[in-house]
């Protein structure tokens, strides 16, 4: 009489999820499922027990189109997991997608899913896989905080969060907020990135006390990780969407906030401040000039455009500053930079006087007016240089 061998349990797991992956087409051509299949193939317990399968699945393999879709539920990475029980060393295997992204100027370097509000502010918040939270948070804008975005891997997600983040000095609050897995997805980034900031890193580069598909960070050095660390306070809000919950945490957070930290890194990139300096000179616009007051009988703004001879070529009337200069813009009635947001400036301060009912009157475009090299002059009969316009650009 022959004793049945007893499969472990997690071998069926790695057999039913391995084939759900194998039947969803999406996954042929998907880094995840490959990925998982190479990882499976060079582990030294199990190709002797999915001999058939893996081989059936390799045939599968189409060309490579992308290395994760996020899918809400991610066979791969469950089978992998399954498997990582019967085979440990399968949790050190590369079967996620981790390669580094190109820096860009300014802030932040990396490209991703999130809103800068300010710069200069000490909160950042990470809604994990609750992108509608991040959305909602931009809106509600609450004072103090510097970004918001999400999170959706424990690998390189969170390497690109600490890369965005480390080069500004003046964030030094962390808020890890919203659901942290999407359904069975694998990725447990929020419990991670929490883990990571309490416990740090072992030594192969593996988040200690992450619970994660594959909580390891790979393109990032030690003394990146302990700056960030020394530098932001992680407050975890794991599960919570409450925005008023989160809001009282950032206003918690501003109050506590120490100012900007000393030990940047000399590699950070960095973003200049510039001292900004009134204009010296006034170049007229070749498109004309514009003139504005209120009419507070019809409470309308009107906007009357010249040409630089002192010909009136339109009259444009609205009731916001916006739908003035939206059509100023759309006509073609200014060509230059600073006369648009000298015509901003002035639009806003006529649409105050009209609802408080102070007084208006146009201010001059700064600065000293320059004779542009069109010919124009005072024998020329042209009035845009030698006296300027009748009224204030």
């Amino acid at each position: 009489m022959s004793i049945p061998i007893l499969e472990p349990p997690a071998l069926e797991i790695v057999r039913q999820e391995l084939g759900s992956a194998m039947a969803a087409t999406k996954c042929h051509r998907c880094g995840c499922f490959q990925d998982t299949v190479h990882a499976l193939e060079g582990s030294s317990v199990l190709p002797a027990v999915l001999a058939r399968l893996l081989v059936e699945a390799r045939i599968l393999f189409e060309p490579r189109r992308y290395d994760c879709l996020g899918c809400e539920v991610c066979w791969p990475a469950l089978a992998i997991n399954a498997a990582s029980e019967i085979d440990p060393a399968l949790a050190q295997a590369s079967h996620c997608a981790t390669e580094a992204s190109e820096e860009r100027a300014g802030w932040p370097p990396l490209a991703g899913d999130y809103r800068v509000l300010r710069s200069r502010a000490p909160v950042a918040v990470c809604t994990l896989n609750s992108d509608h939270l991040m959305h909602e948070l931009a809106a509600a804008h609450p004072p103090g905080l510097a970004i918001v975005g999400s999170l959706h891997t424990e690998n390189l997600g969170i390497e690109h969060l600490i890369r965005n983040l480390l080069p500004n000095p003046y964030v030094r609050f962390l808020i890890v907020c919203g659901e942290d897995t999407r359904k069975a997805i694998g990725h447990l980034p929020g419990q991670s990135l929490v883990s990571l900031m309490r416990e740090g890193l072992e030594d192969s580069g593996r988040i200690r006390g992450a619970q994660g598909k594959r909580p390891t960070l790979k393109n990032l050095g030690r003394e990146q990780v302990e700056a960030f660390r020394r530098r932001l306070q992680a407050v975890d809000l794991i599960g919570t969407t409450d925005l008023e919950a989160i809001a009282g945490s950032i206003a918690e957070a501003v109050a506590n906030d120490p100012g900007p930290a000393q030990d940047v890194t000399a590699e950070a990139p960095t973003v200049p401040v510039q001292r900004a300096h009134e204009p010296q000179r006034l170049i007229p616009d070749p498109a004309g000039y514009v003139v504005i007051y209120p009419d507070r009988q019809r409470h309308l703004l009107v906007l009357e455009h010249y040409a630089n001879n002192g010909v009136l070529t339109r009259v444009i009337e609205g009731a916001t500053p916006t739908a003035l200069y939206g059509t100023v813009i759309s006509e073609g009635l200014i060509s230059r930079l600073d006369h648009a947001a000298y015509l901003g400036r002035e639009l806003a301060q006529a649409q105050h006087a009209l609802t408080s009912g102070e007084d208006y009157a146009q201010d001059r475009a700064p600065g000293e007016e320059e004779v542009p090299a069109t010919g124009c002059g005072p024998d020329t009969g042209c009035v845009c240089t030698a006296s300027g316009p009748p009224h204030p650009r």
